[in-house]
Parts: structure tokens; sequence; C-alpha cells
């Protein structure tokens, strides 16, 4: 996307530059890395990035406005509704592709968005190992809206930990010793001192949750919440405490908020890059060509359950019952942007929002890839696709 930076990155890329970056993320991590990890880092000019931020905050704004957002209240299943929701979600991530226009002008195009947290510890540690080995110019930006880190630590710092004491604010998770996203829980706990817990380790005491640390019982004033609803579902994973129930802590994140603003939003949304998209059970005839469809489910997450070019069969599989779980979509034609050794490469950017005292996007997060999809597992076995970070010119000079 800005062609100088990029011919000078792949003119000085070598193997073993990028067996040292491997090496200098796993240490700044400490943690085993089990996706894939993009052979580059993405440049984008700051009129793309300040594009993607203004789309995204129209969006969310208006996924928590009229019948989206009623609609997105009543949608919450029983077992994740209770008290400690907050009037708006302290954490969005709003995901774009990349494509191009008739003009021939590149342009973004909604994916999806979610009120749910996303990698904020791990980004930074991403970003800081391409820029130690591969020698990023400083001049070049890694937020949104000009912050500088200083400021995003601070924000997310207020976004994950309130008021509290870290060690009495808990990232809790289901199993986290083996979830994939654990680099980002030791990125976190480095930076902003909250610790992963499992859910199981909860002790319920009246209203007040609690966790050992360090050998003592501990109050949980406030979760970091990464549960993910899905899996927890999926698993049959018991909680030794309900969400419904009213407790003397704070939510970084209600589980209710993965479900009120998700692609179940989408098709209430008005703006030039969202592409078309229907409910399934409100569809009697298809809108347009199907080879140009996609199905998802509503509340999979990454990528699950996802059907291009859906046929009469599988539309039939899905139960009336079920048909409002789900969402027809006009499938995105991804634009290959970033010119690699291995060819160009597509690119999906996650604009990273927090809601302190306002909503603010502060950090971009790349996924490369080449497939029918973007995330990390569709593009096993490949070269200069996976997770990789934004640096941002910060003047419009393209070169």
């Amino acid at each position: 996307m800005v062609p100088s930076l990029r011919r000078a990155f792949n003119a000085t890329w070598t193997p073993a530059r990028h067996e040292a970056f491997l090496e200098d993320l796993g240490a700044r991590v400490c943690a085993p890395i089990e996706f894939p990890v993009s052979e580059t880092p993405c440049f984008f000019p700051r009129t793309l990035i300040d594009a993607l931020s203004d789309a995204g905050e129209e969006l969310t704004r208006q996924a928590l406005s009229g019948e989206a957002a009623t609609a997105g209240a009543r949608v919450v299943p029983d077992r994740f509704r209770g008290p400690g929701q907050g009037e708006v979600p302290p954490f969005v991530q709003v995901d774009f592709g990349l494509v191009r226009n008739q003009a021939g002008a590149i342009e973004p195009r909604l994916v999806e968005l979610q009120a749910f947290p996303s990698l904020y510890g791990f980004q930074v540690a991403l970003a800081d190992a391409y820029a130690n080995v591969f020698g990023m110019p400083k001049t070049l930006e890694r937020h949104a809206r000009g912050l500088t880190r200083a400021d995003y630590l601070s924000l997310v710092r207020t976004a994950i930990v309130g008021d509290h004491n870290p060690a009495e604010v808990v990232l809790m998770e289901i199993d986290p010793q083996r979830q994939k996203t654990r680099p980002d829980f030791q990125a976190t706990e480095h930076l902003w001192g909250v610790r992963a817990i499992d859910t199981s380790a909860v002790v319920r005491e009246g209203r007040q949750l609690l966790y050992r640390r360090d050998g003592r019982l501990t109050p949980i004033r406030r979760v970091y919440n990464r549960v993910i609803p899905d899996e927890l579902e999926r698993k049959q994973v018991s909680l030794p405490f309900d969400y419904r129930d009213d407790y003397d802590v704070e939510w970084a994140g209600h589980p209710a908020w993965y479900f009120r603003i998700s692609k179940f939003s989408i098709p209430w949304l008005k703006h030039p890059s969202v592409p078309r998209t229907w409910f399934l059970d409100r569809v009697e005839t298809l809108p347009i060509d199907r080879e140009r469809l996609v199905l998802k489910p509503l509340f999979s997450f990454a990528g699950g359950g996802i059907v291009f070019s859906p046929s009469d069969d599988e539309l039939r599989a899905i139960p009336e019952s079920q048909r409002g779980q789900y969402i027809l979509q006009e499938r995105i034609a991804f634009e290959p942007v970033i010119d690699t050794p291995q060819g160009a490469t597509q690119a999906e950017i996650r604009m990273m929002y927090v809601w302190t005292d306002r909503l603010r996007a502060v950090m971009p997060l790349v996924r490369m890839g080449r497939g029918k999809m973007m995330g990390v597992d569709h593009n096993k076995g490949l070269q200069w696709v996976g997770a990789s970070a934004a640096f941002i010119e910060s003047t419009d000079k393209r070169g």
C-alpha cells in the first residue's frame, strides 16, 4: 500500500531475519505461538486507517441505536443476561476487507463486527518485534488517530483495569493455558498486570467472586472477560457462578455484548462499506446469484460454520426454527494489495476500539491470506500469510 516501504522491506528480507523475528517475538510473549505469523508487517497510508477508524465508529453507533439496538438486546440468550452490562461495550472490533471498486480505487468492505476483546497485548509485542528485527523507520506510527504508545497503553489499561488494583482484576477464559490466544494473555499480564485464570478457578462467596493469587484468596473486583459464549456452549462448561446473578464485580466486557453487537447487527447497518446482508429466515428467494453469496451463522467465532456459495441442500438442511440464526451476505472480493516475494496477498484489517470516556479506535490488527477466508486457521502451510501488524505512514507521501 506504500510502495517505497514495501520495496525496501522485500529487498532486505531474508529467512535468517525472519527466524530472528520469530525468536524475538517468542521471547516477548513467553508462550508458544500456535498460529501463523506473517513474514512481513503491512504498510498503510494514514488516510486509509483514518477512513477505517471513521467507518468503524459510525457502524458501532448505528448498532447501538434504533431497531438494531432493540433487536440486539432481545437476541441475548437468557443464560448470558444479567446486571453489569453497562450502557456501552468497553471493547469493539470491526473487520474490513479491501476491495477494488469500478473506478479502480481501493475501498473497505465490512466483514463483521463484534463487541468482544481482541489481541490488545499481543499486537504490541508483534509490532515491537517487527520494528526491532527489521529496523522499521521511527517515523511510522503503530496506533490509530495518531495515538502514542503511552496513550495506547493508558487507554487500554483503563478499559481493562478501570480504577482497580490489577491484582484484583482477572482475565477470565476457559482453560487459558491451552488457548491459541495464550500469547496475548501473557502480554496482557506483562503490560497491565492482569493475570489469566480459568473459569473453574473462580470461588463464589455470597455476592463476592474470588481467586487464588500467589496462594492467597483474593477478591475479584473486575473481570476482563475473554470467555467466548459459543465455546462455553459447545464444550458445555459448568461455571461456579451465574451471569444472571448480581455480584460485587465489574465486567470489562459483559458476555451479553458478544450478541448485542455482532453479525446480527449487520442487516440493519447502512453505510457504503456494508455488503448487502439478509437474515436467512426472511429470504424467500435468493436475492443474488448464489456464487456471490456466503452463509454465516450469527454467533460462531473465528469463521466457524461459514459456507461459500451455499447449495439448496445446505440451505434446506437448516431447520426452520434455526434459520433466524443465520445471515446470507454478499461475498466480498478481497483485492490482493500486499506485494510479497510469493505474489500479492490479501489483507483484512481489524480496527480495535476501546470505549472509556468515548469510543476510540486505538490500533489496527492485520490478517494476511490467499484463500477464501482470512483467519489464520484457513491459511495453513502457506508463507507470507497470517497474523501481521500495521505500520502507518504519517504523511500522505506514497513513493
